[in-house]
C-alpha cells in the first residue's frame, strides 16, 4: 500500500487534470481480480468490486484523485508568467518553490518581489498570488507561450520521502492516501459487492462527487480523506483539530456535512473492539466530498474517515506511517461491517 502511495503522490494531477492518476489506478486494476470499471464524462473512475455475495444495499467508497496547484493566467513581455491557485492554496507556502509546468513537467520557480525592494507597508502585507511570477527561464513572451500558454497547469515538485522514525513528507497526500487505501481495499477479497469511486475536482467544489453519487445511487457512502492536523507546540487542545500518531480521524461534523451518528458510533466501536486507535476531528472546519454525496438523490448515509496530515495543501505535507498502517487495518473491518448492515433504515 505504501508503494501505491509513493507512486501516486509523485504523479501530477490538479483539479480537472487527473489523467496521470487515473491511468496509474487503471494499470493496477488491470491486474486485480473481481473488478470492472468505467470512466464517466467528468473523468470519475467508477469501479465495481465483486464480492462473494450481493450486499443488502449499495455502498460507495470514495477518494478524490485531484490535488491543489496553480494555473497560468497571463504571460508578461519578459517571459515570466502570472498564476492563480487551483483549490485552497495559501499563497505564503509557494514563495520560492520549485514547480513543474505543464504535461512535460518543465521546471519553474515561483518568484516574488525581493525583500530589499519592499516598502515597510508591503512587508506587513499578507502575500497574494497577484504579486507572484512564475519563472521558467524564458527570454520573452513568445518563448514562454510556446511552453506554457494560459490555462497550463503548474504542479508542486514531486518530493515523496520518509523522514524521522515514522513520518513521510510529500505534496498531494490529500488525497492520494485515500486513493492508495481504496486501491488496497479493491485488491482484497470481500464478502459483498461494493463500488469504489476515484473522484475528480474535489478541491474546487466537490464536482466529481456530485455526478458520481447520482450515477451510483448509493444507500451508504464511506469517504476516504486526509485532514488538517495542527498539532503544533502553541496550539490549544481544540485548535489541534487532530494529532499525528493517534490513528484514523472520524468526523462527526464539518462545514459541509453532519455525518450519520450511527455510522460514527459504529466506527469507534470497531476501533475499540480491535484495539485500533481512532480520534475525533476536534474542530468544525473544512469539508470533503461527503458534502455532495450525502445530498445526492434522496439522501445518502455518509461517514468520512481521514488520515491526520500536517501542512495540508502545501508542497510538503507530513503524515505518520503508524496512522496509515492503522487505517489499512481499520478500513477492511469498517467496510465489511457497513456491507452487513441488514437494511438501510437500521444499524
Amino acid at each position: 500500500m505504501l508503494k501505491h502511495l509513493q507512486e501516486l503522490c509523485n504523479l501530477c494531477g490538479c483539479s480537472g487534470d487527473e489523467s496521470e492518476i487515473r491511468q496509474y489506478i487503471i494499470r493496477i486494476l488491470e491486474r486485480t481480480n473481481g473488478v470492472s470499471w468505467e470512466i464517466d464524462p467528468l473523468g470519475n473512475l467508477l469501479v465495481q468490486k465483486r464480492g462473494a455475495s450481493r450486499a443488502p444495499h449499495r455502498l460507495m467508497v470514495s477518494a478524490h484523485m485531484d490535488e491543489v496547484g496553480l494555473i497560468v493566467t497571463h504571460i508578461f513581455s519578459d517571459g515570466t508568467l502570472s498564476v492563480a491557485a487551483v483549490g485552497g492554496v495559501d499563497a505564503s507556502v509557494v514563495i520560492g518553490r520549485q514547480v513543474l509546468v505543464g504535461k512535460n513537467h518543465i521546471p519553474g520557480v515561483i518568484g516574488v518581489k525581493p525583500v530589499h525592494l519592499l516598502t515597510d507597508e508591503e512587508k506587513k502585507m499578507i502575500p497574494e498570488f497577484g504579486g507572484f511570477v512564475l519563472d521558467i527561464g524564458a527570454e520573452n513572451r513568445e518563448q514562454a507561450e510556446e511552453i506554457a500558454p494560459p490555462g497550463t497547469y503548474v504542479y508542486f515538485m514531486s518530493n515523496f520521502r520518509q523522514f524521522g522514525k515514522e513520518c513521510i513528507c510529500s505534496k498531494a497526500i490529500d488525497d492520494r492516501v485515500g486513493c492508495a487505501l481504496l486501491l488496497y481495499l479493491l485488491e482484497q477479497e470481500t464478502p459483498y459487492d461494493f463500488t469504489g469511486a476515484f473522484l475528480v475536482q474535489e478541491e474546487i467544489g466537490l464536482r466529481g462527487a456530485k455526478t458520481a453519487a447520482y450515477t451510483i445511487a448509493p444507500d451508504f457512502a464511506l469517504v476516504l480523506e486526509a485532514t488538517t492536523a495542527a498539532d503544533l507546540v502553541d496550539a490549544k487542545e481544540d485548535e489541534k483539530v487532530c494529532t499525528l500518531g493517534k490513528g484514523p480521524v472520524i468526523s462527526f461534523m464539518d462545514h459541509s456535512t453532519i455525518y450519520d451518528s450511527a455510522l460514527v458510533q459504529m466506527a469507534f466501536s470497531i476501533g475499540k473492539v480491535h484495539d485500533i486507535p481512532c480520534q475525533t476531528k476536534s474542530r468544525i472546519a473544512g469539508g470533503n466530498d461527503s458534502g455532495a454525496i450525502h445530498l445526492s438523490r434522496g439522501g445518502v448515509r455518509t461517514l468520512s474517515v481521514s488520515l491526520p496530515c500536517r501542512y495540508l495543501h502545501s508542497p510538503a505535507s507530513v503524515a505518520n506511517l503508524a496512522d496509515i498502517d492503522a487505517l489499512s487495518k481499520f478500513l477492511p473491518l469498517l467496510v465489511t461491517q457497513m456491507l452487513q448492515i441488514p437494511h438501510k433504515d437500521s444499524i
